[in-house]
């Protein structure tokens, strides 16, 4: 799998934070990076808590989404494109 470049991947960066800023309980942000397995636990503790862990799961996603947007470009790719963050 080749690894997109900075400005490739510049452009997740604004896409993800906005998605985990207003839709961060489903975790969509996670998968717009092909962060699949945190992606899927935000989505199915949201579900399956039949939305009582929905507050605290849009909380994470409002901070990460918030997080994204504030990181330089080089930051952004290095901690989500090369090291595959998957929290914070």
């Amino acid at each position: 799998m080749e690894i997109p470049t900075v400005q490739e991947f510049a452009s997740k960066k604004i896409v993800a934070g906005l998605l985990g800023i207003f839709l961060g309980a489903f975790g969509i942000h996670k998968f717009i990076l092909g962060l699949k397995t945190p992606g899927l636990i935000m989505l199915l503790l949201s579900l399956l808590s039949c939305g009582v862990a929905s507050p605290v799961i849009g909380l994470i996603g409002l901070i990460e989404g918030v997080l994204y947007l504030m990181k330089s470009d080089e930051d952004f790719h290095n901690d989500y494109a090369l090291e595959k963050k998957g929290w914070f």
